[in-house]
């Protein structure tokens, strides 16, 4: 029924971890001294920080942009071809069915 789920998630599995790891800036020290100078020098480290998560983020961001397309594609692929099956057991159902009303008919004008 949802076979395009298991693929999905396997596909987005290995990187959940390393998107919440990056999601999540973790600062290696959250208290601000009094002093300026020791204030200044964590501030600047922990924007030095948020700029590598920041950096690192978009790049996972990318890859799921990729595969998030390959998926697409591939979704788009399945429903054409599901379309193109539906249409042709359409098209035999219909023969079928006129096939047995034309075998019915003749039953009853032999009879």
């Amino acid at each position: 029924m949802y076979t395009w789920l298991l693929p999905a998630v396997k596909a987005i599995l290995p990187y959940v971890g390393d998107i919440v790891n990056a999601a999540l800036p973790v600062f290696k020290s959250r208290k601000i001294d009094e002093d300026a100078a020791t204030q200044e020098a964590l501030l600047q480290k922990q924007i030095n920080e948020l700029q590598d998560v920041a950096s690192l983020n978009a790049v996972h961001i990318k890859d799921l942009a990729e595969q998030l397309k390959q998926m697409v594609i591939t979704l788009e692929q399945g429903v054409i071809a599901n379309e193109r099956r539906y249409r042709r057991l359409s098209m035999l159902s219909w023969i079928a069915i006129a096939l047995s009303l034309t075998a019915t008919g003749l039953l009853w004008r032999g009879n």
